[in-house]
C-alpha cells in the first residue's frame, strides 16, 4: 500500500519513530493499547479513542499510527523474554527504542546497564514491564559490599530485577565460602526490598562441576533464579547447561538462558531444556517468527 506517493511501512515506521522520540523527550509513558474505559482489542484504539492521545499530538506528533503498542496475538515466549540492550555504548534513544518495543510485545523485562534504570523506570510506568539490571557486570570481580550497592541504588532508580555475576575466580579458586557470601549478601539487598536476584554463572568459563556448584551455592543463598551467561563471555547459553542447571535447581529456582539466542528456535531449545526466562537482544525477531 503507498500513502501519497509512499510506501506504507515505510510511513509506519517513521511515525514509530516520531513518536518514541516525543515520548523520549517527555519522558512519559507511550500510549496503552486496551486503555482504561477503552473497548478496542485490534489495536485499532487510536482511530476511536483519539482523546487518549491527546498529549502526543500535542508534545508535537502530526500522526500517530493505528498499530503503536499493538499487541501479537502469541504472548507465551514474549512473557520469558528479558529484552536486553547491555552494549557498552547503548544510547538514550537506544533505549526508548527498547522500552517501547518491550511495551508493544509485553516483555518479562527490559535488561540494561545501571545508568539507564532511571530512564527506563519512566518511560515503563504503568506499563507492567520491570526494569532488569545488571549488577558486578560483566566480570563479577567486585566486593560483595559494592555488589550491594550497585543493588541498593537500581532499586532507588527503579529496577524490580537484579542478574549479578558470581565471583568467578573465587569459585575457580574453591573459595566456596566467599562466593557464597557474594551471592548472599546481594539476595539480601534485593529481597529487603521485594526485588528478584537472578545470578550469573557464566557457564563457558566453568567445567561442568564447577556449574553445578555454582548452582547449588546460588540455590543455598536464596537466589531466586540462575543465569547461564553474561553474553561478554567466551559463550553464551547452551542447551546442555541449561538443561544440568535446571537439574541443579530443581523447580525451586528460576533458569534463565542468555546469550546467542537469536531466533525463535533457539527459544524453543531452551525453554525444552528446562529455562524459564531468556535474555535476548532477538526479541522483536523471536516474536515475529512466532506470530508466522
Amino acid at each position: 500500500m503507498r500513502y501519497n506517493g509512499y510506501d506504507q511501512k515505510i510511513v509506519e515506521r517513521v511515525i514509530e519513530e516520531v513518536t518514541r522520540e516525543v515520548l523520549l523527550r517527555l519522558n512519559q509513558p507511550a500510549p496503552k493499547t486496551t486503555p482504561e474505559g477503552c473497548n478496542c482489542t485490534d489495536g485499532s484504539c487510536v482511530q476511536h479513542c483519539a482523546g487518549r492521545v491527546d498529549q502526543v499530538i500535542q508534545a508535537g506528533a502530526a500522526r500517530v499510527t493505528a498499530t503503536l503498542g499493538a499487541r501479537p496475538q502469541n504472548q507465551n515466549v514474549a512473557a520469558m523474554i528479558d529484552h536486553t540492550l547491555l552494549k557498552p555504548d547503548a544510547t538514550q534513544d537506544q533505549i526508548a527504542q527498547l522500552c517501547y518495543e518491550a511495551r508493544t510485545y509485553k516483555f518479562a523485562s527490559v535488561c540494561i546497564n545501571p545508568a539507564h534504570v532511571k530512564l527506563a523506570a519512566q518511560l515503563l510506568k504503568d506499563s507492567g514491564v520491570p526494569v532488569c539490571t545488571v549488577v558486578g557486570f560483566p566480570l563479577g570481580a567486585t566486593p560483595a559490599t559494592v555488589k550491594a550497592f550497585e543493588t541498593q541504588q537500581a532499586i532507588r532508580d527503579g529496577a524490580s530485577e537484579i542478574d549479578m555475576v558470581i565471583n568467578i575466580g573465587a569459585l575457580k579458586s574453591q573459595a566456596y565460602k566467599t562466593v557464597y557470601e557474594d551471592i548472599a549478601t546481594v539476595v539480601r539487598t534485593a529481597h529487603a526490598a521485594n526485588v528478584l536476584l537472578k545470578v550469573i554463572i557464566e557457564t563457558a568459563l566453568l567445567t561442568d562441576e564447577e556449574k553445578v556448584i555454582a548452582c547449588q551455592l546460588s540455590k543455598t543463598a536464596g537466589a531466586d533464579f540462575v543465569k547461564t551467561s553474561t553474553g561478554f563471555g567466551p559463550g553464551g547459553a547452551t542447551v546442555e547447561d541449561v538443561a544440568l542447571m535446571r537439574r541443579i535447581v530443581g523447580v525451586e529456582l528460576g533458569v534463565k538462558a542468555s546469550g546467542g539466542v537469536r531466533n525463535l528456535a533457539d527459544a524453543q531449545a531452551m525453554i525444552a531444556a528446562g529455562a524459564n526466562r531468556l535474555g535476548a537482544s532477538a526479541g522483536v525477531k523471536i516474536m515475529k517468527e512466532a506470530s508466522l
